[in-house]
């Protein structure tokens, strides 16, 4: 199992404004798009991609499952309804949104429904989002070692959880970090102002490239060309040690998701 180690986010995207993102996107070189049941974007993101010529086979396309369809009975049969949406027979990772502890569904029925989905090739690989170590530990006791491809979680230089992706590492799961900008806030960070300036690059891209530097996959989003061409540069700065060492000082617990209902308690 691999995860692409960069992606285009749409979390927020709807409707013009997602597929200008997307086939910009796929113009510029992008072949991975994470979506999500509940961006409520799925069609516009099926209808960029077919529009955009790109061969379904050169793609990796993400979908997250959402915690009304979490039930045995629902969990399927909602993911051939993204399948129709997104134009496509499979999706190459699916995953849980949000362990959602508490909403009448336990962990064990929905990684079960999951599983089954992969065995029946709707999707290639499956995963989780959100997950603390303990819930983790819990969906690879339902799934079996090495099932899990990846855990997307909130990650930034400002919330950098060495905890859980130490673990998620030890078990040889991929560290997915989406907000990796935290809602643009690192931009205006001086230290990452500084290492931008020594390498010619943008904060974006230093972020960027510290996550896919310590081996997590990320996922910006844009509605800007220019943005999106820019973040793909990420993918070549190379941080030294001290960067690297600098960054990881700025850590100060700064989560900017945390929804009531669906988010565990964090380890």
């Amino acid at each position: 199992m691999s995860i692409p180690s960069f992606g285009l986010g749409t979390f927020r995207l709807t409707g013009q404004a997602v597929i200008d993102s997307v086939k910009s996107a796929l113009e510029l070189g992008y072949r991975v798009i994470d979506t999500a049941q509940i961006y409520k974007n799925e069609a516009d993101v099926g209808q960029a991609i077919a529009e955009s010529g790109v061969p379904r086979d050169e793609l990796f396309i993400t979908t997250k499952i959402w915690v009304d369809n979490y039930a045995a009975d629902k969990l399927i049969p909602s993911l051939k309804d993204s399948l129709a949406k997104l134009r496509t027979d499979y999706v190459d990772l699916l995953l849980i949104h949000w362990p959602a502890p508490g909403n009448g569904v336990e962990l064990a029925e929905y990684m079960e429904a999951l599983a089954e989905a992969k065995k029946q090739g709707l999707t290639r690989q499956i995963g989780v989002s959100n997950f603390n170590i303990d819930l983790t530990r819990q969906a690879i006791a339902v799934v079996g070692k090495g099932e899990i491809a990846t855990n997307q979680v909130e990650l930034s230089p400002y919330l950098q959880n060495t905890k859980l992706t130490t673990y998620l590492k030890e078990q040889g799961i991929t560290t997915t970090s989406y907000m990796t900008l935290a809602y643009g806030k690192v931009l205006k960070d001086p230290v990452l102002a500084e290492i931008a300036a020594k390498h010619k690059a943008t904060v974006a891209q230093v972020a960027l490239a510290w996550a896919m530097q310590l081996g997590y996959a990320v996922i910006p989003s844009s509605t800007k060309r220019e943005n999106l061409a820019s973040n793909l540069l990420a993918r070549d700065l190379r941080l030294d040690t001290d960067d690297m060492a600098r960054i990881a000082t700025l850590e100060r617990n700064g989560r900017e998701v945390s929804p009531d209902g669906l988010a565990p308690i964090w380890d």
